[in-house]
């Protein structure tokens, strides 16, 4: 066989040696190696096949990473993982100790950030800038590339503003291609697609806050855009370089999806781009399911997202009443105060966000919502561990972050079944915000409850025992904490497990309960720091309740990618760690006197 142009790629500086007629051939190679690669593992297929060329041109005009490429919202930096000597390490792409789906600063010398949150790359390359000029590195370049869709996020027009009339040279590349998830929204999408139809007349926005503007340039004609970009870095001043590519460029299935151009896949078969495996209910499906029939009789009900209308559920909420639901673009801290706006304005707003986007908006949350005790219902996809992403992307700190706001209540769904009950619950609420979570992927099947005592789920009681561990469960970790009781019971200990359903605040009723027992374990898929066993530690002893309170949750630490069952395994969330972990503290507990069970 031939040897292949890529496979003479084992670094950047490989790639001077290409002839520009070699370009087309080596571009081609990347998307055949992405489809194969992407396919088989799931990871970000559409993006990384529209910068192919683009990235081609980067790293043949600029010397990573002596000049400091950044990469925003970096599922995009696939072909430059490819280019800068990590193809072998492709069949491991998101797998636990395999090649990250972002950007790693452990991984390569090319990884400078490794964020992957929207709209944050031109923030870094200003100070990035700053400190090349500070410390008279003028050897050194400095060029960000963002997506027209991390345009929307304010963040980005924060850094826009102090970039354009800086004295430090910084190349800005937007890389087009009319898109977040879904088609950009905006003003700013409005404005881009003027400027590539040649329809904007006079100095564009880019100009007018200071920048030199180059473009638009064909973002998939290599030698285009290393033109423009040498063009970029002779000027030597912060310049926009407009490049106009196409998501999901050379695969046809990518090509024909209208929702996201296979934005994000699993495992698919790479001739058809079907799903691998069989249709399942989804937690997001049942979420957007149940909205869309309780917005039937409630035309109060408006629902926002931050340019994930379908990765959030509300595809079909938009269609059937597209005057209900506001994408705000990569804009989490707008759509919190447009919200309180809605809210304040006679409407329940409904904020759909993964959990690990709400970070961003928690000063809105607190001040512009809370503050007013304004009913307006957070939806938060994607609580907990999420698995393969990694880092930046799972759910971890909601419980912890959210337990400080006043007058929030959140609760956490075990089931599907109570997804829809706590969804009803939560949009009957008009005097404060809620708040609703719930994880990625399939929907658990049904844990039903013993009995409800007030808000209180029990789930499980050992009968003919003593009341010796309280297992306060919340979420979905409700299956293992009941698995837990029951090897509990093998070893003669008696268990109770309840779900709390709201977890905070903190339920009386519930730490009634704890002064019942002889040791109490609260099990949840967040930071343990601040968490739900915390706030119930507090409870008890604010109402003089000496039962010790053990939360078992995550570490406060930056958890890698990976199978999230695995992961939570590690972290000692498996029924087994859950019941090994409550057979030490009772050991430890054993000086306790026995609640007798009535």
């Amino acid at each position: 066989m031939p040897p292949t142009v890529l496979g003479r790629i084992t670094g950047p500086q490989e790639l001077d040696n290409l002839s520009p007629e070699e370009l087309p051939a080596l571009a081609g190679e990347i998307r055949r190696f992405l489809i194969d690669r992407v396919c088989a593992t799931g990871g970000h297929l559409g993006p990384n096949l529209g910068v192919v060329e683009l990235t081609i041109a980067l790293h043949r005009v600029f010397d990573s990473p002596t000049d400091r490429i950044v990469f925003d919202t970096g599922h995009q930096a696939y072909v430059h993982k490819i280019l800068t000597g990590r193809q072998a390490d492709f069949g491991t792409l998101r797998k636990a100790g395999g090649l990250s789906g972002y950007p790693l600063r452990e991984e390569s010398v090319h990884d400078l950030v490794e964020n992957s949150h929207a709209s944050t790359a031109l923030s870094y390359a200003s100070g990035l800038a700053r400190a090349r000029g500070l410390l008279g590195e003028e050897h050194r370049r400095v060029v960000a590339v963002i997506g027209d869709g991390a345009l929307t996020g304010g963040m980005a027009w924060e850094a826009m503003n102090n970039l354009g009339r800086a004295e430090h040279p910084v190349v800005v590349v937007v890389n087009d291609n009319g898109r977040s998830y879904e088609p950009t929204v905006g003003g700013v999408a409005e404005h881009l697609a003027a400027l590539r139809g040649g329809d904007h007349q006079g100095p564009n926005m880019f100009e007018a806050l200071g920048f030199g503007y180059l473009g638009p340039v064909d973002g998939h004609d290599t030698a285009a855009v290393e033109d423009a970009c040498r063009h970029a870095t002779r000027l030597d001043r912060p310049v926009v370089l407009h490049c106009v590519t196409e998501k999901g460029r050379g695969y046809a299935p990518a090509e024909n999806d209208e929702v996201d151009r296979m934005h994000a896949v699993g495992v698919i078969d790479p001739e058809t781009g079907r799903s691998r495996g069989g249709p399942s209910l989804s937690w997001t499906g049942v979420f957007g399911a149940e909205l869309e029939r309780v917005a039937e009789a409630r035309p109060d009900i408006v629902a926002l997202t931050a340019a994930m209308r379908q990765p959030v559920g509300l595809r079909r909420f938009a269609e059937r009443y597209p005057d209900r639901v506001v994408d705000v673009g990569m804009a989490e801290q707008h759509a919190v105060t447009s919200a309180a706006g809605l809210a304040m304005g006679g409407m329940h707003p409904v904020v759909c966000l993964y959990a690990t986007f709400l970070n961003r908006a928690i000063d809105q949350v607190m001040m512009d919502v809370a503050l007013h005790r304004l009913p307006v219902t957070f939806v938060l996809d994607r609580a907990g561990v999420t698995g393969p992403d990694g880092p930046s992307h799972h759910g971890v700190w909601d419980l912890s972050l959210l337990g400080a706001v006043p007058g929030m209540r959140v609760a956490a769904p075990r089931d599907s079944v109570r997804l829809a009950e706590l969804l009803g619950e939560a949009l009957s609420i008009s005097d404060g915000p809620t708040a609703l979570r719930f994880p990625k992927g399939g929907a658990d099947p049904e844990t039903p409850a013993l009995t409800r005592m007030g808000s209180l789920d029990i789930l499980h009681r050992t009968w003919s025992r003593p009341l010796d561990v309280l297992l306060v469960s919340a979420g979905v970790l409700a299956a293992p904490a009941v698995r837990a009781a029951e090897l509990l019971a093998e070893e003669g200990v008696g268990a109770t497990v309840v779900d709390p359903r709201w977890v905070l605040p903190v339920d009386s009723e519930l730490v009634h309960m704890a002064s019942r027992h002889r040791l109490v374990l609260s099990v949840e898929d967040g930071v343990a720091a601040g968490g739900v066993g915390t706030a119930l530690a507090q409870a008890c002893s604010a109402a003089g309740v000496g039962t010790p309170v053990h939360p078992l949750g995550l570490p406060r630490e930056f958890l890698d990618h990976g199978d999230r069952s695995a992961i939570l395994a590690e972290c000692g969330l498996s029924a087994q760690s859950i019941a090994e972990t409550a057979l030490a503290l009772r050991g430890a507990a054993a000086t306790v006197p026995t609640p007798v069970s009535s």
